[in-house]
């Protein structure tokens, strides 16, 4: 055997020593360990958050603000849209007439074209306004009424408050453990609480 080939016989045997000499990896346990509780006395319940909108004064109070700018937004952009609509209607029955000239046609032109820009500005500019106000509002509505979830939870030994309504992560929860209606009486008796920092 020449020397190369004992070389690479050396190589190999001494691979597979190592390989069959290596120690198994240890795997980690990775399951948490949780003590089991006793849920014998444990108290859920939950609040409808669609009633929120109907049964709690400052959320209702909030909405109808919210939806009157909505219906002045769109009040406006109606008007806006009816006075383009109607300046573009005027000067092409003026235009089909022949009782405009080269120079006044091309006026009309760059006024219905600047028209058409002041509305799509107005529209997307005071809409994103509007939209980034609601999701504010809404924002902080959200973290009071999670404050005064904890509160009233507290106050009643309630261990889990859940919310449901539609496109929720709960698909049923039976109706004994319904507390919307004393939920939403405990936020407006804390009404003042509620708006402070709100303004």
């Amino acid at each position: 055997m020449n020397t190369m080939k004992k070389g690479i016989l050396v190589v190999m045997s001494m691979a597979l020593l190592v390989a069959c000499g290596q120690k198994e990896v240890k795997k980690e346990n990775t399951v948490p360990k949780v003590e089991t509780r006793d849920m014998k006395g444990l108290k859920i319940a939950y609040y409808n958050s669609d009633s929120l909108k109907t049964l709690f004064t400052y959320y209702k109070e909030q909405d109808a603000i919210v939806t009157k700018k909505q219906k002045a937004f769109q009040s406006e952009v109606d008007r806006r849209t009816k006075e383009f609509q109607s300046y573009v209607y005027r000067n092409e029955e003026r235009l089909r007439s022949g009782l405009l000239s080269e120079n006044e046609t091309v006026q009309i032109q760059q006024k219905v074209q600047q028209m058409e820009s002041d509305l799509m500005q107005y529209q997307q500019t005071q809409g994103a306004k509007l939209e980034k106000e609601t999701m504010e509002k809404l924002e902080v509505i959200s973290k009071k009424i999670e404050t005064f979830g904890k509160k009233f939870s507290e106050e009643n030994n309630i261990d889990i408050l859940l919310i449901h309504g539609a496109g929720g992560q709960i698909n049923y929860i039976n109706g004994s453990m319904d507390v919307t209606k004393e939920f939403c009486a405990f936020l407006n008796q804390h009404q003042e609480d509620i708006e402070k920092d709100m303004k």
